[in-house]
């Protein structure tokens, strides 16, 4: 090969290095406008932090995955909108067990899920959101299978009776209460619509903020009641007053007697 082709061939591959580093370079770009814009309903294991922390702390190695006894957890592929190699798990494939011991955050070795948890039922992964237009029970029949599959059951997920438009028989309709649903997901994964009828995702997308100027008297935290102040132990206490009689002194109990002063 003569001088002019082998100055063609080294054109050639600078041309190409350059092209894949261009490559290189959108795919990185990319990467991380994802992480930037990931989606916010990424169900975390049990004992995750707060998502911008957790994003923060969680160094993608798998231990929480290799540690969960029923292959629930699963690390984000790329092209999904959750950061790529995060923990996380879809609950109508495969919802979390709620295991006591909890051992995904016990394998946890950065602090991104909480090892000091105690309580599995304390964990927050999401919230149950039911579609009342397509719940099963919502339209009258009776199904509850989400009440009955859940963990919680009386507490999580409670079953209301509903009065029907144009019969005297009750609806029983299931109602999630968000102070004690974990969002394992037991109930999405047993839903038996075609399309789960009942979701679970992260509070804040369905969840409201009443304010602090909103004051509600009827809910006992919102309005505590101050015990009465006790008189001192000096002040002697009134003598009680002598039963009335007619032709007693005003002031005296008259209103027993039958006539007044």
């Amino acid at each position: 090969m003569g001088q002019g082709g082998e100055r063609r061939k080294f054109l050639a591959h600078a041309v190409q290095g350059v092209a894949a580093a261009a490559c290189g370079g959108v795919a990185w770009n990319a990467l991380l406008v994802q992480q930037v814009h990931a989606v916010p309903f990424a169900l975390r294991p049990p004992g995750a932090l707060a998502e911008r922390d957790f994003a923060a702390a969680c160094v993608k190695c798998g231990a929480c995955v290799v540690a969960c006894p029923y292959g629930t957890l699963r690390l984000a592929p790329a092209a999904t909108g959750i950061p790529l190699g995060t923990p996380h798990f879809v609950a109508r494939e495969e919802p979390c067990r709620l295991c006591p011991d909890i051992p995904c955050a016990k394998a946890c070795p950065t602090g991104a899920l909480d090892r000091e948890m105690k309580d599995i039922n304390a964990s927050r992964m999401g919230l149950a959101v039911i579609d009342a237009e397509n719940c099963l029970s919502w339209n009258g029949l009776r199904c509850e299978v989400c009440y009955r599959v859940c963990p919680l059951s009386g507490k999580a997920i409670t079953i209301d009776p509903h009065p029907r438009k144009l019969s005297k028989h009750a609806v029983f309709v299931p109602v999630v209460h968000s102070e004690a649903c974990t969002g394992c997901g037991l109930c999405e994964r047993a839903c038996p619509t075609a399309v789960a009828s009942v979701r679970i995702v992260q509070p804040s997308l369905v969840q409201g903020h009443v304010g602090e100027h909103f004051r509600m008297s009827w809910k006992p935290e919102a309005a505590p009641v101050e015990a009465s102040p006790e008189p001192p132990p000096s002040a002697p206490k009134p003598a009680p007053a002598p039963p009335g009689k007619p032709g007693n002194a005003p002031g005296l109990d008259y209103f027993n007697s039958g006539s007044p002063p």
